[in-house]
Parts: structure tokens; C-alpha cells; sequence
């Protein structure tokens, strides 16, 4: 598995991929520090990164990362001695580490910008909220990585984004959308950083102050990544047939 993931990072030199995991958070960063700075930088931050421009990102990476083998209709890779299987998971693994190292650079800028602007969120609500991000966005990336080898790159980066707008205005709404996994982080983060979606504090009396939501929902968006790993694993195992 180590030499498939190596090999996924190999493919990925000479692209835009490797370059995005410090562009999209230092571009978050320096969007708020310009348009808000002062007391609203860190939670500015945190809302532009989780609402929009991680899920373009991490979508647009996984269109990119399956861009190649997908014109070639999956022939090079899957004449690897490797199964499909295991060739799939690979990828998904290697696009969970761009994810996790793309959060790192996040959870290091925000820092560093609180020292500067004024500490709005604890190190230790920072840590958490980038912890629950990266769970609560893995079941994204074979998604996506689905959606850009049926669909194209435009179809899934625009298809993926338009989910997670509207799992951000739902967030609240409970019923079926506390399964809903695309509504599920933006509901997370109001107990760990304290702050709605739309970058207002979570009132002091708001049920989603609640911290019993965090286990919940951190199980419900790592079953939906069980499942869509599955779904989208049997998926590519027919490629082989074809």
C-alpha cells in the first residue's frame, strides 16, 4: 500500500496538486486578514476554509489526482500487479494526506494569526476543529473521486460545492440533516469554536452549544465514508472488465 501511495504522490510532481495544500489555506488566510483582520480573523478563517474553499479544493484535487489515469481509461494503473481494490484505496488514502497536510498549514497560519490580530479561538479549539474537519471530510474524496472519473472535474468540484452551501444553510435544522453528511461539520464546529457558519457567535443559550452532537456526529460522516468507500471500490473493480 506505502509503495501505491508513493507512487500516487510520484504522479502528482509536476501538477497543480501538491502547490494547492498551501495555496488554499495561505489564500483563506490572507482573504480575512484583508477583508476582516483584527478580532474576526480566526473565526473568518474558519468559516470561509470549511464552508467554501476547503470542499473546492479537496474536490478539485481529487478531479486532478484521477485525472490522468481516467483518460487513460484506467489501463496503466490497473496493469499494475495490484488489485482494483487495493489501487483505489491508495488513492484515496494519498488525497487524505493532502487533505490532512493542507489542514496543518491551516491550523498553523490561524495560529499565528491570532498571536498578531487577537486570539479569538483557543489553540486547543483550533486543534479540535481542524481534527473534526479532516474526519468529517474524508467521506468527500471518494465522492468526489467518483464524481470527476463519471462526471469530469468542473461537474465535481461545482456538484460538491453546491452540497456543502446547502448543508451550511440546513446545518440547524435537525431531523434527517443530522445524517446528512454535508451538514454535519458546520453543525461541529458551533460547539468546538464557538461561532455559527455565518461567523456570529453561537449564543450563550443555543442547543448547539451542545457537546454531545461531537461523537454522533463524527461516527455518522465516518459511516459515510465506510459506505462510500465500498460503493465506489466495487465501482472500479468493474472497470477492469471493461
Amino acid at each position: 500500500m506505502l509503495n501505491i501511495i508513493r507512487a500516487e504522490h510520484l504522479k502528482w510532481r509536476r501538477t497543480f496538486i501538491p502547490k494547492l495544500a498551501w495555496i488554499a489555506p495561505v489564500f483563506t488566510l490572507f482573504l480575512c486578514a484583508v477583508l476582516m483582520g483584527g478580532g474576526f480573523f480566526q473565526s473568518g478563517s474558519y468559516n470561509w476554509w470549511y464552508t467554501i474553499l476547503l470542499p473546492g479544493a479537496l474536490s478539485l484535487v481529487c478531479s486532478l489526482a484521477l485525472q490522468k489515469d481516467a483518460k487513460l481509461k484506467y489501463r496503466g494503473i490497473l496493469a499494475l500487479p495490484f488489485t482494483p481494490g487495493t489501487l483505489w484505496a491508495g488513492k484515496i488514502i494519498a488525497c487524505a494526506y493532502w487533505l490532512m497536510a493542507a489542514l496543518l498549514v491551516f491550523l498553523t497560519g490561524v495560529t499565528a494569526g491570532g498571536l498578531l490580530f487577537g486570539q479569538t479561538i483557543t489553540l486547543l479549539g483550533s486543534l479540535g476543529g481542524s481534527i473534526l474537519i479532516f474526519l468529517t471530510f474524508l467521506w468527500q474524496i471518494p465522492l468526489c473521486l467518483f464524481l470527476a472519473a463519471r462526471l469530469g472535474l468542473f461537474a465535481a468540484v461545482l456538484l460538491n460545492l453546491a452540497g456543502t452551501i446547502l448543508g451550511v444553510v440546513q446545518f440547524d435544522k435537525g431531523g434527517l440533516w443530522d445524517y446528512i453528511p454535508y451538514a454535519i461539520t458546520a453543525k461541529l464546529m458551533c460547539p468546538v469554536l464557538s461561532i455559527l457558519p455565518n461567523g456570529l457567535p453561537v449564543p450563550a443559550d443555543s442547543p448547539l452549544r451542545s457537546t454531545d452532537m461531537i461523537l454522533p456526529g463524527t461516527l455518522v460522516s465516518l459511516g459515510w465514508f465506510a459506505i462510500l468507500f465500498l460503493l465506489t471500490t466495487v465501482w472500479f473493480r468493474r472497470q477492469e472488465a471493461k
